[in-house]
């Protein structure tokens, strides 16, 4: 009796052995973040799409309809981050794409370096392809490529064989020296072959050269052949995919248009663009490396930048918060408690930044002055909500987004919730914007090598790609991911 259970337990472990290896590792991982992307467009516009585009993914692929991210706030930068490590700006540091530094008290860009110009050094963790290049000795080959640099490093990660953007001064492509020497040379001889057309914000006319990052930011869109050009012709020329040892390609194209009015009509043509733009990747990947060889990835930043309006000629209750006389209040209110002085250093966003030097000085306890401020803010017109350092830090289950979203290092002492219609203005910087607790459908889409075909109603979130992608090109996740994979 226990020889034939012996056997059939023989027989069934062979069976799903021989299961497993009939699907090898993907050879190619291509990760396409798409700026902006909405679920509710794509719907929309579906009946424009090719067959090779949306259509090949949302028939073929493993679809999550329902993805989010676990952090809140979330734009291009901290949304890409979150993709490549696997874990939110709690512990990978990108909380934006601009933060306060607490040294100078001056606004930086999360890709700068003071020694390279450009770089991920700002990343404070590993992320899904710097583990791949741990697990290969350095062999697997990644590349990522995108119209803006913070895109493109931060989805490339700290080992990457190269990342290519679009300069914001001259139009051209370019790289950093923080990558191999051998990115230059060949980023030089490719840029010179494809010169990229500028297309001015203002006036819609063409020209090369001379164009500032706020044109490739409203007309992200307009670049996204070129990055897909650039992204096909990094396959070809390091023949990625061409042996078993997995590459990685991440990609980052734009559905965002500024200042839409009538989303029906201005939106049809970015997202027609999009689909042909994606369609031209996946033929070409494919006809590279094998459609058996290579695993898409596609998803969405998960945010929309939405054209400011007037709700008072609508009768919408608003207002307007102006966070620096609101600073001003709050020094002159602590002052009236411990003395004079500027407990609060800056303010950048909805945060404020204090001056933890004076509080050591008159020996401050930084949790009573943190609650007492928070009582003074609290009953300013248009605030909505508090959040102190220690009550993030607590991470209470009913504010575990805003915690995820929250980085000691990098973050202010307390963070301001305007109510939803009213304008946060800071009068010294000129930046604003109107809150609003807008919802942004997006999927996560996993097509190729394999991946089963079907739709997945279960929420799910980002964080879990990196996982997965780990999962099946069998190495460890990246350092600060504690997320279970999607499948």
């Amino acid at each position: 009796m226990n020889k034939y259970l012996a056997i059939i337990i023989a027989v069934l472990y062979g069976a799903e052995m021989q299961g497993q290896t009939l699907q090898p590792a993907p050879r190619l991982v291509v990760n396409i973040t798409i700026d902006q992307l909405r679920t509710d467009y794509i719907e929309y516009f579906s009946p424009l799409f090719g067959q090779d585009g949306f259509r090949k993914l949302l028939e073929k692929g493993c679809v999550y309809e329902a993805a989010s991210y676990p952090f809140s706030p979330v734009d291009r930068a901290s949304g890409i981050a979150t993709i490549a490590t696997g874990t939110t700006p709690y512990y990978h540091g990108i909380i934006g794409t601009r933060w306060l530094d607490r040294k100078t008290l001056r606004p930086v860009f999360c890709a700068d370096d003071p020694t390279y110009y450009t770089s991920p050094w700002r990343l404070a963790t590993s992320t899904v392809s710097d583990e791949l290049k741990v697990s290969s000795h350095g062999s697997a080959i990644v590349w990522s490529v995108a119209a803006t640099r913070e895109a493109a490093v931060l989805s490339a990660g700290h080992a990457a064989n190269g990342a290519l953007w679009i300069d914001e001064q001259n139009g051209r492509w370019r790289s950093s020296t923080y990558y191999s020497t051998k990115t230059s040379e060949w980023l030089k001889a490719y840029a010179s072959l494809h010169p990229i057309e500028i297309q001015s914000p203002k006036n819609g006319v063409k020209r090369k050269g001379n164009v500032s990052i706020s044109a490739v930011d409203a007309l992200g869109y307009v670049y996204n052949d070129e990055v897909a050009d650039a992204s096909c012709n990094v396959v070809t020329s390091t023949a990625m995919g061409r042996d078993d040892v997995p590459d990685v390609l991440s990609i980052t194209l734009s559905a965002a248009k500024e200042n839409v009015t009538n989303w029906q009509v201005e939106m049809e043509n970015v997202y027609m663009s999009l689909d042909n733009t994606i369609g031209k990747i996946i033929s070409t990947v494919d006809n590279e490396v094998g459609a058996d060889h290579v695993m898409f990835v596609v998803t969405s930043t998960g945010y929309a930048e939405e054209v400011e309006t007037d709700l008072h000629q609508y009768r919408i209750p608003t207002g307007t918060f102006r966070i620096d006389r609101t600073a001003n209040l709050l020094n002159m209110y602590l002052s009236a408690i411990y003395g004079q002085g500027f407990y609060v250093e800056a303010c950048y966003g909805n945060q404020f930044y204090f001056n933890h030097q004076l509080l050591e000085q008159k020996h401050i306890s930084v949790t009573e002055i943190l609650q007492r401020s928070q009582e003074f803010l609290v009953m300013c017109a248009g605030v909505g909500d508090v959040y102190t350092s220690e009550r993030l830090l607590k991470g209470n289950s009913d504010i575990l987004r805003l915690r995820n979203g929250f980085n000691v290092a990098t973050s202010g002492d307390i963070i301001i919730d305007v109510k939803p219609g009213w304008r946060l203005l800071n009068e010294e910087t000129q930046e604003s914007y109107t809150s609003r607790a807008s919802f942004v459908p997006f999927p996560i889409i996993m097509y190729g090598a394999g991946t089963k075909a079907q739709h997945v109603t279960t929420p799910v979130t980002v964080d879990r790609i990196a996982p997965t992608i780990a999962k099946s090109i069998r190495i460890r996740a990246p350092n600060a991911c504690s997320s279970e994979p999607l499948f």
